[in-house]
């Protein structure tokens, strides 16, 4: 390793260049700058790469995730089912609406909400469920479905753009599909979020609430016959509108995808079988039938083998210049909700093994051959 020299990798790094740059200049030029023609193309294209019938653009994934338990009245006296280990939104989306989060062990190997924790979960307050795709890899949606009967299912497919469960896309595997377009995720709108759903209904709600509550969008408004009259306001709704500059990125974006998860793929094959040897440090796998979507690479630190803690494994790699980071934290271990449920850590033991002993290592678009041989060269040094 020390004949090797240091790079400097980051956990994730978005791919962006001269067809982004381009693609916003043509609404900063047109003046159309709010929610608009571009954020209408990028939606439909969204659904039809999803095969889903409605894809709603807003402004982050958190959003997205209360829009869509808006549209569902989920309100104060509500619980809804969530892994206790995801990012913190999973859980906030509910408390906005004034309900109750309830939370759901994970599998430690899959990092997915574990179906057989769901059924005494259950109780006749529970209102909806949100599977989480974490790093890109689709929950056991007929497992969650069988556990969970009769409930609303929103995805929180942050993670999950163009993943695969059992030949249905993520978005369309529940009522609601919520997406996340931050700079971690594969593809990018700096931020920004889609809900998607089948349900035709739900896409004119989704439409409505997220623009204040308005009858009318603004674009329609503006190009319709009597643009001086405003639109109707019948239901309180919030403004969650995209912008058009988003839109025009994420266009370009999405026509990416693909090729950015072969991309990806392609080299978590390649982690897969160079870290192999490492006995202390467990992979993720792509179950059959299945297409992972690869936004994030998380592994498992085994201490029991490991020559060091997860800690100390991730300040070893860093000073080496590669970047790690827990996967994500569990939920009912962060001080609001440990505090406000009265929760400790072993309550969710695998979501708690997952806190502790996940590691993500570097996996992005924009790392060359010579760089994921050095992340791997810089894990086996460690012994």
């Amino acid at each position: 390793m020390e004949t090797l020299v240091k790079r400097t990798i980051q956990i994730a790094q978005p791919s962006t260049g001269a067809a982004e740059w381009q693609a916003v200049k043509e609404p900063i030029m047109s003046g159309w700058l709010t929610s608009g023609p571009k954020v209408r193309a990028f939606e439909k294209n969204f659904a039809e790469m999803h095969q889903v019938k409605r894809a709603c653009a807003v402004t982050s994934c958190t959003t997205a995730l209360h829009l869509a338990l808006a549209a569902l009245d989920i309100k104060p006296g509500d619980e809804v089912l969530v892994p206790a280990f995801t990012w913190v939104a999973t859980a906030n989306a509910v408390l906005y609406c004034g309900a109750t989060p309830v939370f759901v062990d994970v599998d430690p190997v899959t990092f997915n909400m574990d179906p057989s924790d769901i059924a005494h979960r259950i109780t006749e307050k529970t209102k909806a469920i949100i599977p989480v795709h974490l790093f890109g890899l689709c929950a056991d949606m007929d497992a969650i479905k069988n556990a969970a009967p009769g409930l609303y299912i929103i995805e929180d497919a942050a993670c999950a753009a163009g993943a695969i469960y059992k030949e249905v896309y993520a978005g369309g595997l529940g009522d609601f599909g919520c997406f996340s377009f931050h700079p971690r995720k594969s593809v990018t709108t700096g931020e920004g979020g889609m809900v998607t759903t089948n349900n035709n209904d739900y896409g004119d709600k989704l439409e409505c609430l997220r623009n204040h509550g308005a009858s009318v969008s603004e674009e329609v408004r503006h190009h319709g016959p009597r643009p001086y009259l405003l639109a109707d306001f019948d239901v309180m709704g919030f403004n969650y509108r995209m912008t058009d500059l988003q839109g025009a990125m994420g266009i370009v974006q999405l026509s990416k995808l693909d090729q950015f998860i072969g991309e990806r793929a392609k080299w978590a094959k390649f982690y897969e079988r160079e870290l192999d040897e490492v006995e202390w440090l467990r992979t993720p796998q792509e179950p059959e039938g299945y297409r992972h979507g690869w936004q994030s690479y998380a592994c498992f630190v085994d201490e029991t083998k490991a020559p060091f803690s997860r800690n100390k494994i991730m300040e070893i790699l860093q000073e080496k210049g590669v970047s790690t980071r827990p996967g994500t934290h569990a939920v009912h271990m962060l001080g609001f909700y440990a505090n406000k449920y009265n929760l400790k850590p072993e309550d969710y033991p695998g979501a708690q093994a997952a806190n502790d002993y996940s590691m993500a290592i570097p996996l992005h678009n924009l790392m060359t051959k010579e760089d994921y041989e050095y992340v791997v060269a810089a894990i086996k040094s460690i012994a």
